[in-house]
């Protein structure tokens, strides 16, 4: 009863975003109030809608209903309580699901805190989330419903991916889907302004605290995926640019390059058709994302779907919402002219260029994903676009960005002058150089990628502060200490994001720089040095788990002489799924992780093991929570949260800059 409860939920949600999508959009053309006053109602309707469609299917998961084709697939009586939840999302129809439950938080989401929207505008951007919407349930459906009967049911199911049953990937899913899907919301936003053929400071005020919201949740989810990866799958990796890392990282940057973007059209009116292209590009790159994951175009360890017809419909949507909005853009972007003019040194200037890097660089993340793919189709050549692409073609890019991010944090609006810039900046530029020389100095190879990482990273922290600084004003130094506790947090959340990103940087270039890797065949009571470390496996024994069985080394970690800890990676079995997985032991300390990883048994007796140690690794997802913090506490400044002053102004007259 409570599936078909579900069942009927998801079509009748499906019903209203039908109305939803016309009534106010045709109301917002006549400008009938009452036909616009449809989406808010709509809205919330929507959202409860769809939260009752995937509760259901949740406690399907949680009872083990497998009557539930969807069930059956991806659970299994024994798998613990938090797996059997996570199963919901941990496969394409329920992942899907979730897709459109977030779209529907995110237009009620709107219509609730939206109040001081012009209601047109308003009419237009609910509007234009409804027939998102209708294409995605339409999707569902159609080609991918979760709430699919089997004529007779099995006594057991068939369990989830063991790869998925893990803490990090029961919550990264949901994090990018708010991410990926937040990222609507600017969209519909730059559908609506194209509509109504007006692009002001006002506009640019509202659509900010939502792509933040969306690049805040990106930021965790590609963070929990990193993490995830760094653990669980055994290479010692945090990062290995398969291509469904790529579909979540490539709307990370053009949403970060919109965030930038918007703010010059608040503050000076200009770069409006480029943000406006920006918002509708975050969008299609999260749409690009969901056609990679579940079309089986390309390969990845973590895709949801390999089925032709689903990719179709996926790439059916995906061209409508691109070609319909770009050219909507075409036909209205010349009517878009920019108010403010700025000279070639300004912060203007700076965004504008932090804006092309940013583009270029997700650009380069795309072309290398589906070159593969282009390479196959066109020239009927099997290629494949690795690690070593990426790095040399990806790196410069984040370098530059590197580089300008301080000056350009620090240069006023409309004309200013680099060379004040620098000498307001030469603490942090001596501090930098200082600090990436004494690492070329005390590093024994000659690699110069960790003494640039430490540089860039010191500069990026240390720049962030010097602008924190700055805006203070003047006065005795502590006056100034004393009015950085009331700086404004949206001013304290670009800070600490760009540290974050400084200390991603460094951390990325010493643990690439300075790791160590030993590889071997080990027997029980022998022991082998890594670095400064000695590793001695002491027992090598079988475990039982609640779904699995694993293979259980022990390792002693000692250092001069000293024990450390007793490490135990495991090589477990899933029996209903037939799959091994690997699970690292990590022994964590501020400034590097020794990793050790069992593998198979030789036939001379011995066990394959692979050890490292990681310097500054946890360092990687420091930087990326204080970058993820940096942009709440952004969100928390009323200032950027809620355009009241925005809308207290004439329509026609926009918002002056500050």
């Amino acid at each position: 009863m409570i599936v078909e409860l579900g069942h009927f939920a998801l079509v009748l949600a499906a019903v209203v975003a039908v109305l939803q999508m016309f009534f106010p959009l045709v109301g917002a053309t006549r400008r009938w109030p009452a036909w616009m006053a449809v989406a808010d109602p709509a809205a919330v309707a929507q959202f409860l809608l769809a939260a009752i469609a995937f509760g259901a299917l949740v406690w399907a998961f949680v009872t083990s209903d497998f009557s539930l084709r969807v069930v059956i697939a991806n659970s299994h009586t024994a798998k613990p309580l938090i797996y059997k939840i996570s199963g919901t999302w941990g496969n394409h129809e329920g992942s899907m699901l979730l897709w459109v439950l977030v779209l529907a938080a995110f237009g009620a989401a709107v219509s609730v805190f939206g109040s001081a929207l012009p209601p047109t505008l308003k009419a237009r951007v609910l509007g234009v989330q409804a027939m998102i919407g209708v294409a995605f349930y339409a999707f569902i459906l159609f080609t991918s419903n979760p709430f699919e009967r089997v004529p007779f049911p099995p006594m057991n199911g068939q369990d989830l991916n063991p790869l998925l049953q893990d803490p990090g990937l029961a919550f990264h899913p949901p994090f990018l889907y708010l991410g990926y899907v937040g990222l609507s919301v600017c969209f519909s936003f730059a559908a609506a302004a194209l509509l109504e053929g007006r692009v002001d400071a006002a506009w640019a005020r509202w659509v900010r605290p939502w792509t933040l919201a969306a690049w805040v949740f990106l930021t965790i989810g590609i963070a929990l995926g990193s993490w995830w990866a760094y653990y669980e799958l055994g290479w010692g990796g945090f990062w290995f640019w398969d291509p469904v890392e790529n579909a979540s990282f490539m709307p990370w940057l053009i949403a970060a390059a919109l965030l930038h973007s918007a703010i010059v059209v608040e503050k000076r009116e200009s770069l409006k058709s480029w943000t406006i292209l920006l918002a509708i590009l975050a969008f299609g790159f999260s749409l690009i994302g969901t056609f990679i994951v579940r079309s089986g175009v390309l390969t990845s360890v973590h895709a949801f779907a390999n089925d032709p017809e689903r990719g179709v419909f996926i790439l059916a949507i995906l061209a409508a919402a691109l070609g319909g909005s770009l050219t909507l853009f075409a036909l209205r972007a010349p009517a878009m002219q920019a108010r403010g003019v700025f000279g070639m040194v300004s912060r203007e200037s700076a965004l504008l260029l932090n804006n092309v890097l940013l583009a270029v660089s997700s650009f380069v993340v795309f072309v290398g994903t589906v070159w593969p793919l282009a390479a196959e189709l066109f020239f009927a050549r099997k290629l494949s676009v690795g690690a070593p692409f990426f790095n040399v073609a990806f790196t410069p890019f984040m370098v530059a960005i590197a580089i300008v991010l301080p000056v350009g944090a620090i240069l006023p609006w409309k004309r200013g002058r680099i060379r004040r810039a620098l000498w307001q900046l030469r603490h942090a530029l001596i501090l930098a150089l200082a600090l990436g020389a004494l690492a070329w100095a005390v590093q024994t190879g000659r690699s110069a990628l960790g003494p640039i990482g430490v540089a860039l990273g010191a500069w990026l922290v240390s720049g962030a502060a010097v602008d924190l600084f700055l805006r203070t004003g003047r006065g005795r130094l502590v006056e100034r200490l004393r009015r950085l506790g009331r700086l404004p947090r949206g001013d304290w959340g670009r800070g600490l994001a760009h540290a974050g990103l400084g200390i991603v940087i460094f951390a990325i270039a010493g643990l690439l720089a300075w790791q160590k890797e030993d590889i071997r065949v080990l027997k029980v009571g022998e022991s082998f040095t890594l670095g400064a470390y000695t590793l001695t496996l002491e027992n090598v024994h079988e475990v039982e788990g609640p779904n699995y069985v694993a293979t259980e080394g022990i390792f002693r970690l000692e250092r001069d002489g000293k024990v450390l800890d007793r490490l135990r990676p495991q090589k477990r079995i899933y029996p209903v799924a037939g799959m091994p997985t690997t699970e690292a032991a990590i022994d964590q300390s501020l400034l590097r992780d020794v990793y050790v990883v069992i593998g198979d048994r030789q036939a001379e007796g011995g066990w394959a093991i692979r050890s490292y140690i990681k310097p500054f690794a946890d360092w990687i997802w420091m930087g990326a929570i204080i970058m993820a913090l940096g942009g709440l506490l952004s969100l928390s400044d009323r200032r950027i949260r809620v355009a009241t002053a925005a809308a207290r102004r004439p329509p026609a007259a926009g918002v002056p800059a500050e």
